[in-house]
């Protein structure tokens, strides 16, 4: 059965699946990631969670998103993988496994993993190997893609990506602002510049303001990843970046933490 079978023939689905446009995927594209491929803009939508919202978040549960187009027509799924102990004890802090699947979640296209460390997050000390963030990034399952990795910053988040050899490709900075709260009703951006020549680039993930019901009652939140003319293998990675940013930033924000570059 071929991808677009599977996304457009779901019964009961609130959103249609994402369109098959009829174009070739490029060279080299890993498989299941021909949409992605298309996607100049992509939204990651959180789901609300009754569990949390009814608990006022006392009780954990495992992170889904909704991964769509600028139109709203969703492409993919991403389900968190990780231990209650972890998320009830750790919170942000904890380790955990995103799988992003196809429309249906039978197959898992990329999965991304930040592993457990005892002491990280500081934005101080983050270039140390104990004390910084580190996404590990495989389409498919078992070929690496690329690494996300948080360094050192003062008061602002800043992140790396890489490819698979550890090259560095794109480095993202916040805003200098030690606390996004709820009262923050404009988007919240993290800007992409070019690792060699430091160039800032049109591309960006922004946090978009969702109203004040879903910001003040829930901690779903919607992120948008704008990645014109990029390769389908660095979507993937600016992809897994919304979900480094969503744990590390803005849930360390809903916990009362200091929110970015804490």
């Amino acid at each position: 059965m071929q991808m677009s079978e599977v996304i457009l023939n779901q019964p009961g689905q609130a959103k249609k699946g994402f369109p098959d446009s009829g174009v070739a995927p490029p060279p080299g594209c890993p498989p299941g990631l021909e949409y992605l491929a298309q996607m100049e803009e992509i939204y990651v939508n959180q789901k609300v969670d009754l569990l949390e919202m009814i608990t006022d978040s006392a009780i954990e549960i495992p992170n889904r998103y909704s991964i769509e187009n600028s139109s709203g027509q969703r492409a993919y799924f991403a389900q968190e993988e990780s231990e209650c102990c972890n998320r009830m004890c750790c919170g942000p802090d904890r380790g955990f496994i995103m799988h992003i699947t196809t429309n249906d979640g039978r197959e898992v296209i990329i999965r991304c993993e930040r592993k457990f460390k005892w002491c990280a997050g500081c934005c101080w000390c983050a270039d140390s190997e104990t004390c910084g963030w580190e996404m590990t990034v495989e389409a498919p399952i078992g070929t690496v893609v690329g690494y996300i990795r948080q360094h050192s910053s003062k008061w602002q988040t800043h992140l790396t990506l890489y490819d698979a050899n550890r090259q560095k490709l794109y480095d993202i900075w916040s805003k200098c602002c030690p606390i996004f709260c709820v009262c923050c009703i404009e988007d919240i951006n993290f800007h992409v510049f070019d690792a060699r020549s430091q160039n800032k680039l049109e591309s960006r993930i922004y946090k978009k303001w969702s109203g004040w019901a879903r910001e003040c009652c829930t901690r779903a939140d919607l992120l948008v990843c704008e990645v014109p003319g990029m390769d389908v293998k660095e979507k993937a990675l600016f992809l897994c970046t919304t979900f480094m940013l969503d744990v590390m930033v803005f849930e360390t924000m809903d916990s009362g933490g200091a929110g970015a570059g804490s």
